[in-house]
């Protein structure tokens, strides 16, 4: 199968105009975020059963004459791990139309839930592909031919992937929940964080009184818009550490942020002010109690959520099937709490153990 490297307007026309026929595209991108909060898209992969095309976003050209194929519903777009490519190519495409995940996919036909394209090629299709540029710099120009082999590489096989999955979600009766799967994968709920909603990632937050988790939001979304703007990893605006001792000590002056240490010097200097501000809307009380110690865990709670895992492992071993697909830890813990807006509770996975999750609570 030839290797097409498309860098002007000529070629990526006339490849839109190839593959606006096929009934399914096998897709890849590479990209870099190390340095930014948005991945940074450097090439667009794409392959059908006759060629595959390396498409150059660095080079110059516009990629507008792709949009319509790339966004259709009629054709089929094989993507595996699709959310981190997805959300590189949302700002010059926006949703992606039609896509199928071959590791959502691989997961639901009873392989592990974070399974590789390397691995998943090797067990499906008993070919072993190399792996000498996983640790690239994409950004570079000009690309090698070893780079636009491994590039060629990650796309080569998704036609052939998705036909042996769906023959076997076939077979075991899950093709449904695969539509499942799959039908919101492309939305903006699902690829990007909101930062009103960026505090539910603190995994401390649930440890504090109802003021201080006040701050915590206020605070985890003006570093996520902050992250946003600057085009910066949100870490790089403020580290969990810092934002953990600013929520504790809910510092009023200058001189309180200058006496935290984990708040650089730099920083202060930035962003006190803001911080600061962001604070004072928090409106908290002027004298808060001191800051919540680490509960212990309640051995109520602890066994209950542990007779809950035991339900949903029990199911998974009955299922083939790995126990995350069912329900996380996370899910398990929110339901013990009373919770009932957890996955584990919707579509599929309701009729298949969430049921038996609520008898067991």
């Amino acid at each position: 199968m030839s290797i097409t490297l498309v860098t002007d307007d000529t070629a990526i026309t006339r490849l839109a105009e190839q593959l606006d026929g096929a009934p399914c595209i096998g897709l890849d991108t590479e990209f870099m975020r190390e340095r930014t909060y948005r991945p940074q898209l450097c090439l667009l992969q794409l392959s059908t059963p006759t060629q595959i095309a390396c498409v150059d976003p660095l080079a110059g050209a516009s990629l507008d004459a792709l949009n319509g194929v790339l966004t259709s519903d009629a054709v089929v777009k094989v993507i595996h791990a699709a959310r981190q490519d997805l959300e590189a190519l949302w700002p010059l495409f926006g949703r992606i139309g039609n896509v199928f995940d071959t590791q959502v996919a691989a997961a639901l036909a009873g392989m592990s839930a974070q399974i590789g394209y390397s691995e998943l090629v090797r067990r499906l299709l008993n070919i072993e592909l190399a792996k000498s540029q996983t640790r690239t710099d994409w950004s570079r120009r000009p690309l090698s031919d070893a780079q636009l082999d491994y590039a060629a590489d990650d796309v080569r096989h998704l036609g052939t992937l998705r036909e042996r999955l769906m023959q076997m979600l076939a077979d075991l009766g899950r093709l449904g929940w695969l539509d499942e799967e799959l039908r919101d994968l492309c939305t903006p709920e699902q690829l990007f964080v909101d930062p009103d909603r960026a505090h539910e990632r603190l995994r401390w937050a649930g440890e504090l009184d109802a003021d201080r988790a006040r701050l915590a939001q206020h605070l985890a979304t003006w570093r996520e818009r902050r992250a946003i703007d600057k085009n910066r990893p949100r870490t790089w605006i403020l580290d969990d550490a810092a934002l953990r001792a600013l929520t504790l000590s809910a510092p009023r002056h200058r001189a309180a942020l200058a006496a935290l240490p984990e708040l650089t010097p730099g920083f202060i200097e930035r962003s006190g002010a803001a911080i600061l501000e962001v604070i004072a809307a928090a409106d908290l009380p002027a004298q808060l109690p001191p800051p919540p110690a680490r509960s212990r865990p309640d051995p109520q709670h602890t066994a209950q959520v542990k007779r809950l895992s035991a339900i949903v492992q029990d199911t998974a071993r009955e299922l083939s099937l790995s126990a995350e697909i069912l329900a996380t830890r996370r899910d398990l813990e929110a339901l013990a709490h009373g919770r009932r807006d957890i996955d584990a509770l919707r579509g599929w996975r309701r009729q298949v153990v969430g049921e038996k999750l609520l008898a067991g609570c």
